[in-house]
């Protein structure tokens, strides 16, 4: 399990990103030396590459599967109980 600051911190990021993000698309579009000191003077967090994908049930930064939101382990124990629709164990 993640700590709860951490998550908190990605979601704080989240909400920032897409309050700035008409704006920073418009000041990407201007160009122009003034656009770029605009651009610059918006907050850090509010540039989308600092987002990072965690899984919304435990947390975990790694291993994080983007079709389902979740960690790998996360989604091979909701498989093995069936919990996810469409997704069974192989074997051959």
């Amino acid at each position: 399990m993640a700590k709860e600051s951490m998550k908190a911190r990605e979601v704080k990021r989240a909400k920032l990103v897409a309050k700035y993000a008409a704006k920073r698309a418009q000041l990407k579009a201007d160009g122009g030396y003034e656009a770029l000191q605009a651009l610059q003077a918006l907050p850090k967090n509010a540039s989308p590459v600092r987002l990072h994908n965690r899984c919304s049930i435990t947390g975990r930064p790694k291993g994080y599967i983007r079709q389902f939101g979740i960690s790998r382990i996360q989604f091979r124990e909701m498989a093995s109980k069936g919990l996810i629709p469409g997704v069974k164990k192989a074997s051959w």
